[in-house]
């Protein structure tokens, strides 16, 4: 039985063949403007925070890294930086548009989604996947490949938002990362298509899945030492490995 991590009409799509589509073009629609949504939306945080999450997964130098959902290479830039080589980094996003408006120099960029993974078993030592989890059609399938392409003792680490648990915290979520962003970049950018994008990230974020759920479809991966951290009572940092 599938695990999706959304409902099956999130407002967005009523058909769930129609999510890949419509979020690739979403996507597409946006690239250039992605990295300025992020820098407003994380007040330019974002990259210090993203760097220090890895570490505290475990990446280190010489590591092989998979980076799934790269988008522009947000999350691949800090890879790289603690690798100590681009050569030692793949990147895998729907959206072509987007790899090529993040133009990592030296990165190999693949087009492609998590559930389907275009490479052989036991590939890369580490494994990552930043704010893009509630866009798969199945949880359980795509930590499965995961698990495959992961080398024995290799590391898993999956960023996302949660929302709070508190009923002002979520109020205030909601407020922020559904008004006041989308409204900002609209103004920042001029694009309505990065407003929708934006406002299209909390929908997601609201809508998902509890931590519970993601955790209990990694363990029936057979993924070992499965955690969840909460940092800043918001960022969820899921980690695994696969065992020897």
């Amino acid at each position: 039985m599938k695990r999706p991590p959304l409902p099956a009409d999130i407002g967005y799509w009523r058909r769930g063949e129609d999510r890949q589509r419509f979020v690739t073009a979403l996507f597409d629609e946006s690239a250039e403007y992605y990295d300025c949504a992020c820098d407003i939306m994380s007040f330019g945080s974002g990259q210090r925070y993203r760097r220090e999450a890895l570490e505290r997964a475990g990446l280190r130098p010489g590591m092989r890294v998979l980076d799934v959902g790269t988008g522009t290479g947000l999350l691949a830039r800090e890879i790289v930086y603690i690798v100590g080589s681009s050569a030692r980094v793949v990147g895998l996003d729907p959206s072509s548009r987007m790899m090529r408006a993040g133009r990592q120099p030296g990165i190999r960029l693949v087009q492609g989604v998590g559930e389907y993974l275009p490479f052989p078993d036991r590939s890369f030592d580490f494994v990552t996947m930043g704010y893009a989890l509630r866009h798969v059609p199945d949880l359980d399938v795509t930590f499965e490949e995961y698990y495959r392409v992961l080398k024995p003792g290799g590391r898993l680490l999956l960023l996302e938002i949660t929302p709070p648990r508190s009923a002002l915290g979520y109020s205030l979520a909601r407020t922020y990362f559904g008004t006041l962003v989308p409204l900002i970049t609209r103004l920042r950018t001029g694009s309505a298509s990065a407003a929708e994008l934006m406002r299209f990230y909390w929908a997601t974020i609201a809508q998902c899945v509890p931590p519970g759920a993601v955790l209990d479809s990694m363990r029936s991966a057979n993924l070992a030492t499965v955690e969840r951290a909460i940092v800043h009572g918001i960022f969820s940092e899921y980690t695994a490995t696969r065992g020897a």
